[in-house]
């Protein structure tokens, strides 16, 4: 596995591919062998397009349209939060501070180790910078240097690959660039 400067913590991963290629899919499955781990883990999933978050006629929709610039609907048990502005990925992350992982379904253009998922018909080729590729995840055998290369469906393939750049996070191994606890991740 390459070398990843993750300042980001809890470690986010992206989980890009085209569209329909099978990204939610994928993460839909690796989640439960994550938890299966005992790891609480948010997902973060971008939208290309504006989207509604309440449902119409509920009253948190009412409120909104009335002006409200922020709205928040709780139970005993989970909380929704709306708010009128402008959003980002940073910001999104900042909410789930206290995540063992974050899975980030797109991102295919942002810093953050990446899972590509290939998926022939709707995309061939490799979409984000190879150097932050952990692993490619694809019907069609790809090779790109080192990085490992497992079927879609491999999901506990795929958890492991996870877990294993999780484990490096935690217990970094010195290298020659690496001599003190300071220098470890170069950001």
């Amino acid at each position: 596995m390459g070398e990843f400067c993750q300042c980001f913590a809890p470690p986010v991963i992206a989980v890009c591919g085209t569209k329909k290629s099978g990204k939610t899919t994928l993460i839909s499955h690796i989640l439960p062998l994550l938890r299966e781990r005992e790891m609480r883990v948010a997902v973060i999933k971008h939208d290309g397009h504006d989207f509604d978050p309440d449902v119409k006629g509920t009253d948190s929709y009412r409120l909104r349209m009335a002006g409200a610039s922020g709205v928040a609907v709780y139970s005993r048990s989970r909380f929704m939060v709306v708010r009128e502005e402008e959003a980002s990925v940073e910001r999104m992350i900042a909410c789930f501070r206290d995540m063992d992982l974050i899975l980030l379904e797109g991102g295919k253009n942002s810093p953050y180790p990446k899972l590509q998922v290939v998926h022939p018909g709707s995309s061939e080729g490799i979409l984000c910078d190879p150097r932050t590729l952990l692993a490619l995840c694809s019907e069609v055998p790809l090779r790109i240097g080192d990085v490992p290369c497992l079927h879609p469906t491999d999901w506990r393939g795929i958890t492991e690959v996870i877990l294993r750049f999780c484990a490096a996070l935690r217990n970094p191994q010195p290298g020659p660039a690496q001599s003190s606890p300071d220098s470890r991740h170069g950001c």
